[in-house]
């Protein structure tokens, strides 16, 4: 069951500093794109902990990125989805992709998934990377 007013209770950041090709120059704090993972849903019955473990990724526009999410979930659970979002400066927030747990890796234009359910893991790329993909991203697990 997907339940949708959640909570995370838990939060890792790391950062991900995109900066043009032939400009050594990186892009200013405001524009840096900060990579937010949540988040341990309490009652929801699914999530008990997700995690990403880089702190600073770094890359140039054109470039392609990943983004990696490990969970665990609980050893009842095994129809679960995955969301990832990004949240732009204005502080709007966007639907990227999600990954049904039973499904196979999902891709939506410049954005795909690599999913590992045996190893609890999925992975964001995104292809040819834009200056206008600096934001915050977050991984959520329903």
């Amino acid at each position: 069951m997907c339940r949708a007013a959640q909570t995370p209770n838990s939060q890792l950041e790391a950062e991900l500093i995109t900066f043009e090709q032939g400009n050594p120059r990186l892009m200013p704090l405001s524009s840096l794109l900060w990579v937010f993972l949540a988040f341990s849903f309490s009652g929801s019955g699914v999530a008990q902990n997700v995690t990403q473990n880089q702190t600073v990724i770094i890359s140039q526009v054109g470039k392609i990125v990943t983004l990696n999410c490990q969970y665990e979930i609980s050893r009842n659970v095994h129809d679960y989805w995955i969301f990832w979002y990004q949240q732009l400066p204005s502080g709007e927030m966007t639907y990227l992709i999600h990954q049904y747990s039973e499904d196979r890796n999902e891709r939506d234009g410049r954005y795909s998934v690599n999913f590992q359910k045996a190893r609890k893991s999925i992975s964001l790329t995104i292809s040819f990377l834009k200056l206008e993909h600096s934001a915050k991203y977050f991984c959520a697990l329903w």
